[in-house]
């Protein structure tokens, strides 16, 4: 297993290495985005990459959305097409070390390319980060993919085993409204924070 660091992924953005990315919003997330009312929520993408999620929430006036990433191309990306997008919430830092509270934490593609082994520390800063009854949304990859690099695989059954312990499966299926490239091995997710869970 390589080393996932800031390293790795500035040279696979720097060479284009980037098959996960789509080019766009993901169509779900979009489509979620899109009936939410409060523009003032607190709102993270954690690993964004180039995170076209961010720049279409920032331009549909939500302005408290935070990116951060390991990756400082990725996000000088992000700020080469959205220039009006506030630099210090482009967080060039390890997801693992970034301490702040989120109402909701968007999930594309970052699940995925972290090493499988940092999942359950991965369930568990999700549960720090948000607030209470804070929401987890987004999307995985409900197929095996790779065992030795990214893009990480896994199933619906793994995911309801770790996220149990710490929130409450509001929705996991089949997204209906998956990009063209993706159709039937994505799964859309919405996890509600559980608070008064005693772990």
């Amino acid at each position: 297993m390589k080393n996932l660091n800031g390293t790795y992924w500035d040279s696979r953005y720097n060479n284009n290495d980037e098959p996960w990315d789509l080019g766009e919003v993901s169509p779900p997330i979009k489509a979620y985005v899109d009936q939410l009312t409060n523009k003032s929520l607190r709102i993270l993408i954690p690993g964004g990459g180039n995170s076209y999620e961010a720049e279409y929430l920032f331009n549909s006036g939500f302005k408290n959305v935070f990116v951060v990433d390991v990756s400082k191309t990725a996000l000088d990306n992000i700020k080469n097409r959205v220039p009006d997008f506030p630099s210090e919430q482009l967080v060039h830092q390890d997801f693992f070390k970034f301490n702040m509270i989120f109402d909701l934490i968007l999930e594309q593609t970052f699940f995925c390319a972290l090493n499988p082994d940092l999942r359950p520390q991965y369930v568990s800063k999700m549960n720090d980060l948000l607030s209470e009854n804070g929401k987890l949304v987004g999307l995985l990859f409900n197929v095996l993919l790779f065992s030795d690099h990214p893009p990480f695989g896994g199933s619906k059954e793994e995911y309801i085993e770790k996220f149990n312990s710490f929130f409450d499966i509001l929705l996991m299926e089949e997204a209906y409204n998956s990009h063209i490239t993706r159709v039937g091995r994505e799964l859309f997710f919405k996890l509600k924070k559980n608070s008064d869970r005693i772990i």
